[in-house]
């Protein structure tokens, strides 16, 4: 029976599971890399073995990826604090807030320019806090996943490999997220509750407890565990799709430069795609931590099936942008710091030969 033409595009689709035919041959065994862990992975840029200031997968390289990861989401959360406000109140009282033109308009003719940093102290806290779980965890189970799996199923099924590592150091990266991203929610989406962190984090434990601060944490994880699928994954198989079809030459061959422009490429490529798969969840977060005593389904309710897209083209051009200068940051730390890269995906060579492919 032949194949109908939905087959052949999943078959085509770059993130489908393998489908191979596997052949019986007599192959000699292999033995593991003295440190037991795979080198077939992704990675941004390619770097001279003998020219690193540590060992792959050392604590030290973990630190410096966390390190990489508070700069690269600290620093450009808060730099689009501007338009995330603006966004939030889109999404939370649509009928004052129409645009984003309109709702920059209103913000400085009711709150002067300032008004549009509100909320910058929790949110450079609480996103730096998250960029250290999520890169440096990200890295932890990517090289932890890849053990488990073996050399050859890394290869196979490396698009899997980096949805479960993503989703892995997501879930802890919300927790330490959650609550500052409640009180930038409260601050930026009621006006005169509180003008600084400093006001807004006793009067929220004042009025509701430790729960202020977590209770948005599922619908978080709703939002940023999708969303964070989608950026690693997406970009770890953009960038390799990138460098086969686009760049004119090896990587290896490409400049640091170059190859950091192939990386914020593939960021905002990854960043259109994050922002619509998280797009529906964000806006129950922002509506739930404004309004006190609801849960993520009386709101899911009360914003209905068009309500929840509210403020959809503002995260766009934020998540976009903002994803794009994240993984140039991040790539920027592991360049200026020397830090080992695994070298692009490539077939294991007894994989090779299960497939007939070498003599």
């Amino acid at each position: 029976m032949y194949p109908n033409t939905l087959t052949q595009l999943s078959r085509a689709n770059p993130f489908n599971a393998p489908l191979f035919s596997l052949q019986e041959i007599e192959e000699p065994k292999h033995s593991l890399p003295a440190n037991g862990q795979s080198r077939n992975l992704a990675a941004a840029a390619i770097a001279d073995s003998a020219d690193v200031s540590c060992e792959f997968g050392s604590t030290k390289y973990y630190a410096l990826c966390g390190f990489g990861g508070i700069l690269s989401c600290g620093l450009t959360h808060t730099a689009v604090v501007p338009l995330d406000l603006v966004k939030c109140r889109i999404q939370v009282d649509p009928d004052k807030y129409k645009s984003i033109g309109k709702g920059f308009s209103l913000t400085l003719k009711e709150d002067g320019a300032r008004g549009l940093a509100k909320g910058w102290a929790p949110t450079f806290i609480g996103y730096s806090m998250q960029g250290l779980c999520k890169f440096g965890f990200y890295e932890m189970f990517k090289i932890f996943y890849s053990d488990m799996l073996g050399e050859e199923n890394t290869y196979l099924w490396r698009t899997s490999l980096y949805l479960a590592a993503s989703a892995s150091a997501e879930f802890f990266a919300d927790i330490a997220l959650a609550p500052m991203e409640a009180c930038k929610v409260r601050i930026q989406t009621c006006p005169g509750y509180a003008n600084n962190l400093r006001q807004c984090a006793p009067k929220m434990f004042a009025e509701e407890g430790v729960w202020a601060f977590y209770k948005g944490v599922v619908p978080l994880w709703m939002r940023q565990i999708p969303y964070t699928m989608m950026k690693f994954a997406c970009f770890e198989r953009t960038v390799e799709l990138l460098y086969k079809h686009v760049v004119p030459k090896p990587r290896a061959d490409c400049t640091k430069s170059e190859q950091l422009i192939v990386t914020f490429t593939a960021g905002y490529i990854a960043g259109v795609f994050c922002a619509i798969v998280s797009h529906p969840a964000d806006s129950v977060v922002s509506v739930l931590n404004k309004e006190s005593g609801s849960t993520a389904v009386q709101v899911l309710k009360k914003l209905g099936p068009k309500g929840v897209w509210k403020g959809l083209v503002a995260r766009i051009i934020m998540i976009g942008t903002l994803t794009a200068l994240q993984w140039f940051i991040y790539d920027s730390v592991k360049v200026y710091f020397r830090l080992p890269r695994p070298p692009p995906p490539e077939m294991p060579e007894s994989l090779k030969k299960k497939l007939g492919l070498t003599e």
